[in-house]
């Protein structure tokens, strides 16, 4: 299958393009990037709750408010390339809705994953990567190609997907060297990856079963 090229039909793809773009502007002019790491990043200990501090938000929410913060100019750029990239080839496939509950359940299966590698670590999570691998799942089940030779299609697929996983968190771990050697979530990232190639088929069935 062939990704379409029609933005006007990947509305949600822009809108959370836009916010997340705008929400850097916001952070990056205020010199704000650290306050807003520990006020909205996804810190696995608060969901332990090993960590009581106010004034920060609400924990069940930094899944989704991690996903606006971005540590650098090429942080952002890169999740916004890959945002766009994959939501404009899977939104118009299952609809905008069923794109929203791919990226918002990536974002929370990201943060759970990466709260079991870790359930006591202080440092924040950010970044929209967790969910943007979700896109990536879904766009790894929809036009992955099968460049190995498996006659089974359905492994052939699984292991399409893998090698997609891979490429995506090495970049991800190249991305880390320029943040000061930040930490990469890699838990996070496979846990985004498998709710994408789990719900995008599910998704696809249900948007077509109301058509």
């Amino acid at each position: 299958m062939r990704p379409p090229a029609d933005w006007k039909k990947a509305r949600f793809t822009l809108a959370v393009a836009g916010a997340t773009a705008a929400a850097w502007l916001v952070v990056s002019a205020g010199n704000l990037t650290d306050a807003a790491a520990v006020w909205g990043g996804f810190i696995p200990a608060r969901a332990s709750g090993m960590v009581q501090e106010s004034g920060l938000a609400p924990v069940f929410l930094t899944p989704i408010t991690a996903s606006l913060i971005h540590a650098n100019f090429v942080h952002v750029a890169f999740n916004l390339l890959m945002l766009l990239f994959c939501g404009r080839a899977v939104e118009p496939i299952i609809g905008s809705t069923a794109v929203a509950i791919l990226y918002v359940v990536g974002a929370y299966a990201a943060a759970g994953a990466q709260w079991l590698a870790d359930p006591s670590g202080m440092a924040p999570m950010v970044g929209a990567s967790g969910a943007i691998s979700a896109l990536l799942g879904g766009y790894a089940m929809f036009f992955g190609r099968h460049r190995v030779k498996i006659a089974n299609n359905t492994l052939a697929m699984l292991v399409n997907a893998l090698w997609l996983a891979a490429a995506w968190i090495a970049l991800q771990l190249l991305i880390g060297l320029t943040a000061q050697g930040a930490a990469i979530a890699v838990a996070a990232h496979i846990g985004g990856f498998l709710a994408g190639l789990i719900l995008a088929r599910p998704l696809l069935i249900l948007r077509w079963r109301k058509a």
